[in-house]
């Protein structure tokens, strides 16, 4: 059975535009697999702590030497990558807010990155141990910036799952929403079509 994991990252949740996109594909993944599993993470519902000192002090405290509190915050983290450790197909929401990612992405980025855990450093570079996923990140943009400098969203992401071994990595853009009545609406026609297309495709995954 194959497993999938959706998270949105809009702070309007299921409102946001990233996130219905982002469902378009999940619902045609779901009827194209109809034994499949879908877990949904929304950012915006359950919000994942941002990382502070307390915490990172827990990530690198030896197992054996973590107080009570220390553990628990460990193991919240834990949960979070055995998540996405079963998971086949990873679907990601990505709003471009003030030409970066939402901090709500970034602070369960914080808590996915843990060295010796999901991705291990050696002399030529680290080495991810979340290999074998495929990734769509479904990013909309007010504007329009995909392949210029202030994309610094798609650069950020590709390089964190790349540092988690998850280099089959996809971005579908729907750009211009908020420039004017036409853009928005071709953006989004595109990029749904996209989707749709997309999750038709990937039929053994």
């Amino acid at each position: 059975m194959k497993t999938l994991l959706q998270i949105s990252t809009s702070l309007f949740s299921s409102g946001g535009q990233s996130t219905q996109l982002a469902d378009t594909f999940v619902a045609e993944w779901q009827r194209t697999h109809p034994d499949g599993r879908v877990i949904r993470r929304d950012l915006s519902v359950n919000p994942v702590p941002h990382l502070d000192a307390e915490r990172l002090t827990a990530f690198m405290t030896p197992a054996g030497q973590r107080s009570a509190q220390q553990q628990s915050i460990v193991a919240y983290s834990d949960a979070l990558i055995d998540e996405l450790r079963q998971t086949d197909v990873v679907v990601i929401g990505l709003p471009l807010y003030n030409f970066g990612i939402p901090s709500s992405l970034q602070a369960y980025f914080d808590h996915l990155a843990r060295a010796g855990v999901t991705f291990k450093y050696t002399a030529s570079g680290p080495i991810g141990f979340l290999t074998g996923k495929r990734v769509l990140v479904f990013a909309t943009r007010g504007g329009k910036y995909a392949g210029t400098e202030k994309d610094s969203a798609t650069t950020q992401v590709r390089a964190f799952l790349s540092l988690l071994g998850m280099n089959d990595l996809e971005f579908i853009y729907a750009e211009g929403l908020n420039m004017d009545t036409e853009t928005r609406e071709q953006g989004l026609r595109a990029a749904r079509q996209q989707s749709l297309e997309l999750a038709q495709s990937l039929t053994n995954i």
